[in-house]
């Protein structure tokens, strides 16, 4: 495919990702200008995931965001349906921690479908997916599934990209993901096609807002978000009540 196909089935998104697995966090840095970690430390904050806690990080690739909850103490599930991200996850953590003694908890990595989760109901405390939704075939089916896993109680945290706010930086920005980006992945991503893909599925998703409303429509409760870097990012969090 030359251009994004927004309606991928789910094999041939997880063929993308297997694909892109070994470079897939550096290329991360480069796009986003390195904006990437300030916002896996802001969800970190935002979930306070504390000793003990389990916590499902779905979407999470090799699990980079999974490293950060389990230095707090929590017990974290990195779940994705690409198994060559989870390869190149566990492969990282072996390497740089051999007897797991570096973090407080535990990372384990397990594959799944955001749309099937493998995992008994209320099995966690709190469940995340950052900029993994927009992936899924059925974001609001996917919404309930998390819902299904959490406990009575539990929370939630979507970061994802959004809208920014001021409407002429939106447009510059809408230019950068057209035009910028995909120049750049094509000089230095061994796979272009993929960020073709990404660049469409992040114009094409839906506002805060209207992101907030698909999370209440699965069933989840308080709904509320924040903007991150003027709405590029929006982390949404909920609970299950």
């Amino acid at each position: 495919m030359t251009r994004a196909d927004l309606d991928k089935q789910p094999a041939e998104v997880a063929a993308m990702f297997d694909a892109l697995a070994g470079r897939y966090d550096m290329m991360n840095d480069i796009l986003s200008m390195g904006q990437v970690r300030l916002w896996r430390k802001r969800v970190q904050r935002v979930l306070q995931a504390g000793p003990g806690e389990r916590v499902l990080d779905l979407a999470a690739g090799t699990g980079t965001s999974s490293v950060t909850f389990a230095a707090s103490g929590a017990n974290c599930v990195a779940c994705d349906f690409s198994f060559g991200m989870l390869q190149a996850g566990q492969a990282r953590l072996t390497a740089r921690d051999p007897l797991r003694d570096k973090t407080r908890g535990r990372v384990a990595f397990a594959a799944g479908d955001a749309l099937r989760l493998p995992f008994r109901d209320g099995a966690f405390d709190a469940v995340t997916i950052s900029f993994g939704l927009r992936n899924v075939h059925g974001a609001r089916d996917a919404l309930a599934e998390m819902r299904r896993v959490t406990r009575p109680g539990g929370r939630l945290v979507v970061c994802e990209f959004s809208r920014i706010t001021v409407e002429p930086l939106d447009m510059l920005y809408r230019r950068y993901l057209t035009g910028v980006l995909p120049a750049v992945a094509r000089r230095a991503a061994r796979n272009p096609e993929a960020y073709e893909y990404l660049a469409e599925s992040i114009s094409d998703w839906p506002a805060q807002r209207e992101l907030a409303d698909v999370i209440r429509a699965a069933g989840w409760s308080a709904v509320r978000w924040r903007d991150v870097t003027l709405g590029v990012v929006a982390i949404h969090v909920a609970r299950n009540l």
